[in-house]
């Protein structure tokens, strides 16, 4: 029973850090059409930081703790699917790691990237999302 649990702590926490990894990106497209220094750029600063602190960073760290208790109490930690969808959960880390630094890139109105590459980086969690869904319920090897 104590795994089924952890289990649910770790599906809600990956869905609360994958709402925010999507959305995060979709305020910075947002926030690049608005003047440094008018109202619209200094909600949109409040809207990004909350979002951060409130629900992806403790996401991510409830996903980080139960994740490998999960793999520890299923014996998963020895299974080659389980190494490759760690490698993306990493990578997923790692986009985390830098939507975290743009969100203060922001804050400093020191963003020097335009709309169209946060459209494209939109994309990249659910690109990694699907190949650990797959990974995960599959388990193609």
């Amino acid at each position: 029973m104590t795994y089924l649990w952890i289990k649910a702590v770790h599906v809600i926490a990956i869905v609360a850090w994958m709402a925010g990894m999507l959305y995060l990106p979709r305020l910075f497209v947002y926030h690049c059409d608005a003047p440094a220094g008018s109202p619209q750029s200094e909600t949109f600063k409040v809207m990004e930081r909350r979002l951060l602190r409130l629900i992806v960073n403790p996401a991510m760290i409830a996903a980080w703790i139960t994740g490998p208790v999960l793999a520890w109490m299923g014996g998963f930690y020895l299974a080659p699917w389980f190494h490759a969808k760690l490698t993306l959960v990493v990578l997923m880390s790692a986009v985390h790691g830098y939507l975290a630094r743009t969100v203060k890139t922001f804050a400093r109105d020191a963003n020097a990237r335009d709309a169209k590459f946060y459209r494209i980086l939109n994309e990249v969690p659910t690109v990694l999302l699907v190949g650990i869904v797959i990974l995960v319920v599959v388990k193609p090897f």
